[in-house]
């Protein structure tokens, strides 16, 4: 070692340093690399990206020849900074130390906490070039690798644990892949919320996006047929529910296109207007929404009267609601109606007593309790234990209320006030 000048050993030190810093950036990029990304890279034939995916599915092969590769270098510049420390201050035992609190130092700071930072800052970029120089030293140093796997697959086995080839190939849950759309960064804003309304389907129910049994429009049979001709022509609905008195008497479902062509040909009466009518589908009001989609085009329908456990009507939902819950709301809900809900300059807003607690909440950013009533009319009763007059003020959460109009029964106006937290 005494023919061997100083600045040779500190700069083979330097390029020891450098190989520990590409060991341990390598380490973390491949194992923080997005396994997704990748594969669609991958699918369009980058070949930076096969072989990083092939690497990831030999985890212990590849961390086999990294960990192998940084330890050598490690053990290296461990042993090149103590034959420094005794070329330049001989055996003394303070010397010995402080170089070995140095070479730790610099191990730590330059080899080990900055490259992993840089490599799990930048690994979707990284790994698509490492592969290329993984795949050589892994090729180069596979005898030892594999004979020192032999001792770790032993143990492992003694330990009764198995790894996994690539713990991306298991399937994310409904919830992560949710939670995976909210963090992209590059899909369209719209997009994204139309992904999250399909994750969230699967706890809606029927009950949660109907009209309310209220808001219904039906046909009553047994009135004059006079008064049925007004309505159908003042209509803008395109099948309506046909009661026999009641409300809760359906007794079938009228398609006004298929009326039409009778109301052409000849005069419309009660049993051209009866042989007309479709049997009418009733949905369970607990129904996923994702379900009911399904049943939907199942039994080729469009729509459905929402019933409780005793068969009474609760409120009707259409294909179009579950569109519109799925891409939102892309029409209103008659020809001129108010667009949707917004927050004034004074930081209120008048909606109708049954807009839905859902949609209030997505729509002014509130945070009104969804585990009872499904509309605004059914919670502020349900709060009060009462129908209101005109006037009345409350709140609900840290939400302000103010009752505006009450008609029937029914809170027709409420005015929101804007929580102090909201604004």
């Amino acid at each position: 070692m005494e023919d061997i000048p100083i600045s040779a050993l500190s700069g083979t030190l330097v390029i020891l340093l450098l190989l520990s810093a590409f060991f341990s950036m390598t380490e973390t990029t491949m194992m923080a690399a997005n396994r997704y990304r990748l594969r669609h890279l991958a699918g369009e034939g980058h070949r930076g990206a096969t072989l990083a995916l092939d690497l990831l599915g030999r985890t212990d092969k590849m961390l086999g020849v990294i960990l192998l590769g940084n330890n050598l270098v490690n053990a290296g510049a461990a042993t090149l900074v103590s034959v420094i420390t005794i070329e330049l201050f001989g055996e003394e035992k303070w010397a010995l130390g402080v170089g070995t609190l140095t070479i730790t130092f610099a191990i730590l700071v330059f080899s080990e906490i900055t490259p992993k930072i840089i490599g799990a800052a930048y690994a979707d970029r990284l790994v698509l070039f490492l592969g290329f120089l993984l795949w050589p030293l892994l090729r180069a140093a596979y005898p030892v690798v594999w004979f020192v796997n032999l001792f770790a697959a032993a143990l492992l086995k003694a330990l009764r644990l198995e790894p996994r080839p690539d713990h991306a190939a298991h399937p994310l849950s409904p919830r992560e892949l949710r939670a995976l759309v909210l963090e992209s960064r590059g899909i369209p804003v719209q997009h994204r919320d139309i992904l999250v309304n399909l994750f969230d389907l699967e706890r809606v129910t029927v009950e949660d996006i109907m009209v309310p049994r209220g808001d219904i429009e039906f046909i009553d049979i047994e009135t004059p047929i006079e008064d049925i001709q007004a309505q159908l022509a003042t209509s803008y609905h395109a099948r309506l529910p046909v009661v026999a008195g009641d409300p809760g008497n359906v007794i079938g479902v009228l398609h006004q296109r298929r009326l039409l062509g009778i109301t052409l040909a000849t005069s419309l009466d009660h049993d051209a207007l009866r042989a007309q009518l479709a049997a009418p589908y009733f949905i369970p009001a607990g129904t996923a929404v994702y379900a009911q989609l399904r049943f939907f085009r199942e039994n080729r329908q469009r729509q459905g009267l929402v019933v409780d456990e005793y068969g009474e009507i609760l409120g009707l939902v259409t294909l179009e609601d579950i569109i519109e819950e799925i891409v939102g709301k892309f029409t209103t809900s008659m020809p001129g109606a108010a667009a949707e809900s917004v927050w004034g300059t004074d930081g209120t807003t008048l909606v109708d007593g049954g807009h839905s607690l859902r949609e209030l909440n997505r729509l002014l950013d509130l945070s009104l309790p969804l585990d009872g009533p499904k509309t605004l009319n059914g919670l502020i009763i349900e709060h009060l234990r009462e129908i209101p007059e005109a006037d009345a003020c409350l709140r609900i959460g840290d939400v302000g209320m103010e009752i505006v109009q009450t008609q029937d029964r029914r809170i027709k106006v409420v005015k929101l006030f804007r929580p102090q937290s909201k604004q």
